[in-house]
């Protein structure tokens, strides 16, 4: 029987799902989901017990210069997103790359939510 995987984009799907088995957030340890797009780059912090976004942030309402796919607001996101999970009294989160590989504005934007505070 031959695969039903036909492109870049099954193959993601396919990767996450298989993410999503393992990476679970609760109340104490909300789920960081990160979404990349060709335009946008958004995170959610997500209770799974409860099924409710907590805090939620898209590079498109950040401003400035820099397009809203770039490293640079990438790294202004995850500084962003950490400052207001903070606030929300989350310290600790279980990130959720959304089957994209772990490096370019997904590491960007980790790297930077590490550095204002939030442990992954």
């Amino acid at each position: 029987m031959a695969s039903k995987l036909k492109n870049r984009k099954d193959y993601r799907n396919r990767r996450h799902r298989r993410l999503r088995r393992k990476v679970i957030g609760n109340a104490r340890r909300p789920r960081m989901c990160v979404t990349v797009s060709n335009r946008w780059i958004n995170v959610q912090f997500i209770d799974d017990d409860a099924a409710a976004t907590i805090v939620s942030l898209c590079s498109r309402g950040l401003g400035g210069d820099e397009s809203g796919k770039t490293i640079v607001a990438a790294k202004r996101l995850g500084g962003d997103a950490a400052r207001l999970a903070l606030e929300k009294g989350i310290q600790t989160v279980v990130f959720d790359r959304g089957g994209r590989m772990y490096h370019g504005r997904v590491k960007a934007l980790a790297d930077a939510a590490r550095e204002a505070g939030l442990r992954l």
